[in-house]
């Protein structure tokens, strides 16, 4: 059973991302404040639900929100700064969103960097312990996965609609085929034993 927040004294929301790992399309954060009174007994870290309970939840999740923010970080911000601080940004300009603004952030995993003057706590495999996390998971992920499936229609042989870029083996053999496109994380190992690509 999940914990809703923290400090249940506090208006505090929860942040997490999606897409850190993949080779191609944005990182996409959400950060969320629940009511106090919120339970649901489906919502967990999101890689333990299937597709249909996220794409489920996600307008449960916005109807009864306090407040909700969702952001991508695009392709060549993340080649500039680096994957990790493109997920932190991504964290804290869903946080920017939020109003009212939160008293204390929880954050899934152990890396932040301090937002405005708002405390926050880093929590790992806080996405299977709070439920504010648990919910900015689902919303980052259901954004993320969407966006992956629009772009699946102009770069069908990549199979974005089922691989949502992560480095599966069918992913790196369209990429070995067909080269890369503006999709594609340029500065990430696109292939084992990378040497070259095709731009």
């Amino acid at each position: 059973m999940l914990t809703l927040q923290l400090h249940p004294n506090l208006l505090e929301c929860g942040t997490d991302e999606a897409g850190r790992g993949c080779l191609a399309g944005p990182v996409t954060a959400a950060a969320i404040i629940l009511p106090s009174d919120f339970s649901n007994i489906i919502l967990n870290d999101s890689k333990q639900l299937t597709e249909i309970k996220r794409k489920h939840l996600k307008p449960l999740l916005e109807d009864c929100a306090i407040a909700y923010g969702v952001t991508h970080i695009f392709m060549e911000k993340i080649d500039e700064i680096n994957i990790l601080n493109a997920s932190i940004l991504a964290m804290q300009q869903s946080i920017q969103q939020l109003k009212p603004q939160p008293e204390h952030i929880i954050v899934d995993g152990n890396k932040f960097k301090p937002y405005q003057s708002i405390p926050h706590t880093c929590i790992i495999k806080g996405d299977g312990k709070y439920l504010n996390i648990a919910a900015a998971s689902v919303l980052a992920k259901t954004y993320r996965d969407e966006y992956m499936e629009r772009i699946h229609e102009e770069y069908p042989m990549y199979n974005w609609k089922k691989n949502k870029g992560y480095p599966t083996k069918e992913h790196r053999e369209a990429i070995r085929k067909h080269g890369i496109t503006k999709y594609h994380r340029k500065s990430f190992r696109l292939l084992p034993n990378q040497l070259t690509l095709r731009l």
